[in-house]
Parts: structure tokens; C-alpha cells; sequence
């Protein structure tokens, strides 16, 4: 209870509090809006059964439709006159007794006109009857305009067109000269120019109502008949405006629907019919309902999403540290989960068939972003919550969930360290093909068992195996963006840094060769060590490679980078080499800056000395003020590296492994009895001078990490057999010749 208290006095609780609230109202809305979408579509099987909540009246669609396309089919048909066809034939008709009134036989009149009219001898005789003074009479004109004007009104066209109006629906032609209405008169009117006997046959009928003589009338027919042409051909364009004017005159066909009556049941195959419908219903709730139906269930909504949201909450406050004192990782989290329920939400309403990939991709692609920028625990805890909360946006049965949660768990399995691109790779294979084999079992237990659901199914799984692929690229392609937004470093980041060909580590061989084998030495100790108590051996070894870059700024200052020559620092007074000594932190600090070192990389450098003491120029300076009878000896403080003390495991096995490298160095007979009696002093001294204070080290783990260290050391510094014909070196090192000035380095 006393934990619970003292986390709730913390000042980030407000801010806490307030992120919770807007998480949970945020995620509630859109829930809230997701649960009024159809989330379904035509051809899928239905899951469940819908009934009419609000009795509402709706549109038929497919009898509306049916209604209107019969009126299109129904509407009258637009013809458009051939004019200049009906005024040759009226002009050919009307000039013939001109024409034919000087001929005396037969043969002389030209043979086109002789074929067009048919002309006989009685013809020629009836023809030249109708004759005046070489014009034809006032009476034969008056006949012949009765005529055009019937044939006018009766419709000739090509055999085509003809048919597909004895075959429609249309019973009504309107005839136009131009934009003039000429008659709109029935289809039975309407002739096929190439059917000559039913022509022959009407315009026997059209010129006895014309009061044309019998002898007449075989030539004006002939000339009618002959080589028949259409006079009138289909206006496309002004018969569909007049279709669709006859379909919008159409009243919409409505139907009530009852409360209880049922859109669909669970097992049928939906239709477009019911799909509106069920949308229809929708809105008819949200429109007619009462107000407490509508928002009971809206604020209910909420009030789970808020529960979630306070779950999450109370996980942080309890069980991570790291999140509940930094309120923007707290946001950051809350912003990334109500993102990813958003797009699972309006992925699902556009596309309701790819459930199984809108519905599970955010939360899988939550986890694995959440196992890079934290840890397991976090990521299973918060995509957990992410599942809960999209299905309960969803309205999914359990089933989904269960989906939604092998997909989180094997990408999480998958993660635990990124070490290799490949990684990324396999993770996506592995969630794909668990996902596909999860989805045919749930939905096999969850869908109604028709025949229609199992390529439904078998397609459902598929695609559920392709969004984990997909999930796997995606986090692969933006992983550097990922590291720079939670400002984290991966496996994969630190093993490209600890490659020899980086700059920064090449420009430490050439000019500091003697601090880049001392790093290399540290870097194996400093793993082996952290191996002893599970801390992150990759992330030690990347550290101890970096954690002296600063020497290369005065190299020849430091005793390992000496070739046995003069020391700089006995020109200098020990204050002027603490400032040498004490800077290659800084100077560290400003390089990781300039080339881009991930901060988890800065820190070894920064710490790595801690707030110890440089003994060496501190006690040669207390001599030195007491050789020279002076009052003001050195204070201790001023002879301190300036820190932080370590943070992290990693940073405090990094500090013992640089002291006992550069110590052991020292040693003249390196014994193990030896290495292990100065490994113990050395984290003995650390631990007493309170340098571990900031860092979750355990005695039991600073145990087990001076007998790695040891054991690394005496494996290094092992006794060899002497020959008789080796000569030992005579000179003792340089480290028993002058102190190291840098201490630990």
C-alpha cells in the first residue's frame, strides 16, 4: 500500500492521469463509431443473426430498380427522319407526269426510271393522265401530298432496328423531323424496308386512303418499294433522355419493416439487398431509437475502452518504471495504440471481407514496435490490452481475439533480440504461418458450417498469413525510424557499430592503436561478465569498444599509446594532467556527438570512470605540497572525474573490466591468485566509494561478475612453459617503470 502511495505522490501522476483520460476517450469514440458500422459486405457468409431494432420504412432497391428498368424498357422510342430521303421520293413522285408527258413509247424513257418506277404501258398511260400542259394536275399533286404524308407517319427501318423493336417493350415511336414532333404512333406501324411484301401491302392501304386511281398505284408503289430505303433511323441520345425521364418519374417502391423482423441470419449469403438494408437499419436506429438506447450503449462503449485505458495505466504505475516516470514515452504509447485501433477500425469498415488483416495487423505491428522500444513484458501487456479493446470495437467473438493474440505472441517470440535483418524476416514468416493455421481454426469453430465458408476461409487465412509477411517488412523498412523515435538502439545497430570499419573505430586504431587494443581487451572481459549475470553482452561489448574514443584527441598522453619513450606528463604539474586525464571524457562525449552514437552508447562513455578518484596525480600532488611545506594541500573532490555514476549493469561491469585491464597490466607476476586478489580490491574500492549506488547492481550479481572477470583475466595472463633457449626479457614494462598516469583509462 505504502508502494501504491508513494507512486501516486510522483509528479508525473497529473500528466499521467491526463493521457489516461484522453486515451480512454479517444479509443472510446472511435469504438463507439465503429460499432454503428455495417462491417459487413455482399458475398460473405453472415456470422451472425440482425434483426430491426426501430420499426423504419426503407426503399426496395431491387424493386425500385426492377421499376425503373421496365419503364426504360417501356418508354417510347425516338426516331429521327431521313428528310432529304422523304423529299427525293416526294420530288420523284410528284415530277413523274412531267416527266413522262412527250414520251410515245416505252423505250424511250431512261432505263433508271423505267426500273425505279416499274413502268408498263398502262402505267405510262395513268401517269401521262395526271398530265396538264406538261405539268401534272392540281388533283394528282393533292393525292400524291395526302400520300407522303401518310408514308411520313408510317415508319420505314432497316431490319435491325425493326426487330429490336418487336422484340422490346416499347410500344410507343415518336417520329421528329428535325426538333419537329412529325406522330408518335404505335410499333405495329413500322415497317422493315427490306420486307418488301408487307411494304407493298401497307402502301396499297396508304394510297387507297389517298384516293390514288388503281392504274396509279403499281407506279407510285414501285417507286416506294423498290430499293427501299429507311426514312427514319433510332435517336440514341434523345431515347435514353427519354428512358431515363420515364424512370425518374418511377415513385421509389418502399417497404415497412416491423420491430423483429430479421436482415439476414447467421449462415446466409448476404446479398446487396440486405447489405443496405442493414445499413438502412443503422441509421433508422440512430434516427428513431430512443435517446437512452442510443447512448447507453455509446457510453457503455466508452466506459470499457476507459477501463482498458486505466488497465494499462495501472500497469505502468506498477510494473514499469520507465514509462511512468517520463510522461512523453506514456504518450507515446497511448498515441500508438489509439492509432492502431484506429486504423483496425476503419480498415474493417471500408473493407469488412479482410477482417482477419485489418483487425490483427495494427496489434501485431504494435508488439513488435513495443519489443524493440522496450522489452517483452511491456509489449505482451499493452498489445494484450490493444486486442481487448479492438475486439470490443469490433464487436469479435473470443475467437478473434485468441487470433489477434497468436500473431502478438510470435511476434514477440520472435523479437527478443534483433541481432540480424534476418530476424525481422523470420519473424514475419513465423507470425504469417501461425496466423494462417489460427485462422482456419477459429473460424472453423466460430462461422456457421455452409458450404460457402470454406473458401471464404481458406481465403481469410491467406490473407491473414500475408498481413504477418507484411508486418515483418514494414517493421524492417521503418526500424531506423522506430530507434530514433524511443530513442532506442537494437542488437542489429550495435553489432554494424562494433564492426572494426566503422570511422570512428578505425580512426582510433591509427591514432590511438595502444587505447584501441586496451578497448578490445576490456570489451572481451566486460562480456564475459555480463554473460555471468544475463545483462546485454552485445550491448557491453559495443560500449567498451567506444568508451575511450576521447584519448585520440592527445594519445600521447596516455600510457598505453607511450613506445617506451619520455613521459609528458613529468613536465606537467598533476593539476595541469588531471585537466589531460580527466578531459578524454569530455572529448569522448563531443566525438559520440559528432558521428551519431546512440546515447545507450554515450552513457559507457560518460560513466565508465564514475565520480572515482585519479589516485595517482592526487597523491603526487598531496607530495608535492608537502615536500614544499605548503598548507594548502589538494582536496580530494578536485581530483574526481566530474560522472554521472553508472546507470545500468552494463556501464558499472564496463568500469571494473576498464580498472582491472589497465591494473592487471601492472602486475609483475600475474598469477590467478593474483588477478583474482586485485579484482576483488578493485570492486571492493568501487563499490564502498558508492559508484554503484545509481545502478540496480545486487551483491550477488557484483559477485558473480568479479569471478567472470577473474576467470577472463587468468585465461589472458596465463603461465607459459619456459625453454631452455628463451631469454627473458631483462627491461621490466612500462608500467612498473612509471606509474600509469590515466589510472583505469
Amino acid at each position: 500500500m505504502a508502494r501504491f502511495t508513494d507512486v501516486f505522490r510522483s509528479r508525473s501522476v497529473t500528466w499521467g492521469l491526463v493521457v489516461t483520460l484522453l486515451f480512454g476517450l479517444g479509443t472510446g469514440l472511435i469504438a463507439a463509431w465503429a460499432h454503428e458500422q455495417p462491417q459487413i459486405t455482399a458475398g460473405r457468409v453472415a456470422n451472425k443473426t440482425r434483426t430491426v431494432r426501430v420499426s423504419f420504412r426503407v426503399i426496395d432497391l431491387e424493386q425500385t430498380e426492377s421499376a425503373r428498368e421496365q419503364a426504360r424498357q417501356q418508354a417510347t422510342l425516338v426516331f429521327q427522319s431521313d428528310e432529304a430521303l422523304q423529299a427525293e421520293l416526294r420530288s420523284s413522285i410528284e415530277s413523274l407526269p412531267r416527266t413522262l408527258a412527250n414520251v410515245t413509247r416505252l423505250e424511250d424513257i431512261d432505263e433508271g426510271i423505267r426500273s425505279r418506277f416499274r413502268l408498263t404501258t398502262e402505267g405510262l398511260a395513268a401517269v401521262q393522265a395526271q398530265s396538264a400542259d406538261g405539268e401534272p394536275t392540281e388533283a394528282y399533286l393533292l393525292k400524291i401530298d395526302r400520300l407522303m404524308d401518310l408514308y411520313e407517319r408510317t415508319p420505314v427501318l432497316d431490319a435491325q432496328t425493326w426487330q429490336r423493336i418487336s422484340q422490346g417493350l416499347s410500344a410507343q415511336l415518336e417520329l421528329r423531323r428535325g426538333s419537329t414532333q412529325v406522330a408518335i404512333v404505335h410499333r405495329d406501324t413500322a415497317l422493315n424496308a427490306e420486307n418488301t411484301e408487307a411494304h407493298r401491302t401497307r402502301l396499297l392501304s396508304l394510297c387507297a386512303q389517298a384516293r390514288i386511281d388503281e392504274a396509279l398505284r403499281e407506279v407510285v408503289i414501285s417507286r416506294l418499294v423498290v430499293n427501299a430505303r429507311p426514312t427514319y433511323r433510332l435517336d440514341q441520345a434523345a431515347t435514353k433522355l427519354a428512358q431515363d425521364e420515364a424512370a425518374f418519374a418511377v415513385e421509389p417502391r418502399v417497404n415497412e419493416w416491423p420491430t423483429g423482423a430479421v436482415i439476414f441470419a447467421r449462415g446466409d449469403v448476404l446479398t446487396p439487398a440486405q447489405v443496405e438494408l442493414r445499413k438502412a437499419e443503422l441509421e433508422a436506429f440512430r434516427e428513431n431509437a430512443s435517446m437512452w438506447q442510443v447512448w447507453l450503449r455509446r457510453i457503455g462503449i466508452v466506459t470499457a475502452s476507459g477501463t482498458v485505458a486505466a488497465g494499462g495505466a495501472m500497469y505502468a504505475v506498477l510494473f514499469c518504471p520507465r514509462l511512468r516516470k517520463k510522461v512523453s514515452r506514456m504518450a507515446w504509447i497511448a498515441g500508438l495504440l489509439a492509432a492502431a485501433l484506429a486504423v483496425a477500425c476503419v480498415g474493417t469498415a471500408a473493407a469488412p471481407a479482410m477482417l482477419t488483416v485489418t483487425a490483427v495487423m495494427p496489434a501485431v505491428f504494435v508488439a513488435a514496435i513495443l519489443v524493440i522500444a522496450y522489452d517483452q513484458r511491456v509489449s505482451l501487456a499493452y498489445s494484450t490490452l490493444l486486442a481487448v479493446l479492438t475486439c470490443v470495437a469490433l464487436d469479435q467473438p473470443i475467437g478473434m481475439l485468441g487470433l489477434i493474440m497468436t500473431g502478438v505472441t510470435v511476434a514477440i517470440w520472435q523479437l527478443h533480440d534483433i541481432r540480424a535483418r534476418d530476424t525481422l524476416i523470420r519473424m514475419g514468416l513465423y507470425t504469417g504461418v501461425a496466423l494462417s493455421v489460427a485462422t482456419l481454426l477459429v473460424l472453423t469453430l466460430d462461422r456457421p458450417m455452409v458450404e460457402a465458408v470454406i473458401p471464404q476461409t481458406l481465403w481469410d487465412a491467406f490473407w491473414a498469413g500475408v498481413g504477418g509477411i507484411v508486418v515483418g517488412a514494414i517493421v524492417l523498412f521503418i526500424l531506423p525510424l522506430v530507434e530514433r523515435t524511443f530513442d532506442i538502439t537494437t542488437g542489429m545497430t550495435l553489432i554494424e557499430l562494433r564492426d572494426p570499419k566503422q570511422p570512428l573505430l578505425r580512426e582510433l586504431q591509427q591514432r590511438a592503436p595502444g587505447t584501441y587494443n586496451h578497448s578490445l581487451n576490456v570489451a572481451t572481459i566486460a562480456e564475459a561478465a555480463a554473460s555471468a549475470v544475463g545483462a546485454d553482452t552485445l550491448l557491453t561489448y559495443a560500449g567498451a569498444l567506444y568508451h575511450d574514443i576521447g584519448k585520440m584527441n592527445k594519445p600521447e598522453y596516455f600510457v598505453e599509446n607511450q613506445q617506451g619513450g619520455p613521459n609528458k606528463h613529468d613536465k606537467l604539474s598533476p593539476a595541469m594532467s588531471l585537466l589531460v586525464i580527466v578531459g578524454h571524457v569530455k572529448d569522448g562525449m563531443e566525438m559520440a556527438r559528432e558521428y551519431g552514437l546512440p546515447k545507450c552508447l554515450q552513457h559507457f562513455i560518460e560513466a565508465h570512470h564514475g565520480t572515482t578518484l585519479v589516485e595517482y596525480f592526487y597523491h603526487r600532488a598531496r607530495k608535492q605540497a608537502e615536500d614544499a611545506e605548503r598548507g594548502d594541500n589538494p582536496r580530494e573532490l578536485e581530483y574526481r572525474y566530474p560522472g554521472p555514476k553508472p546507470k545500468t549493469k552494463e556501464v558499472a561491469i564496463l568500469m571494473i573490466s576498464d580498472a582491472v585491464e589497465s591494473a592487471t597490466r601492472t602486475l609483475t607476476e600475474p598469477t590467478p591468485a593474483r588477478i583474482d586478489q586485485l579484482v576483488r580490491e578493485i570492486a571492493n574500492k568501487r563499490l564502498l566509494d558508492g559508484q554503484f549506488d545509481e545502478c540496480d547492481l545486487t551483491l550477488t550479481e557484483l559477485k558473480a561478475i568479479v569471478e567472470a572477470v577473474s576467470k577472463s583475466l587468468a585465461s589472458s595472463y596465463h603461465g607459459r612453459v619456459v625453454y631452455p633457449a628463451e631469454v627473458k626479457a631483462a627491461e621490466p614494462k612500462t608500467g612498473e617503470v612509471a606509474p600509469k598516469p590515466a589510472a583505469s583509462g
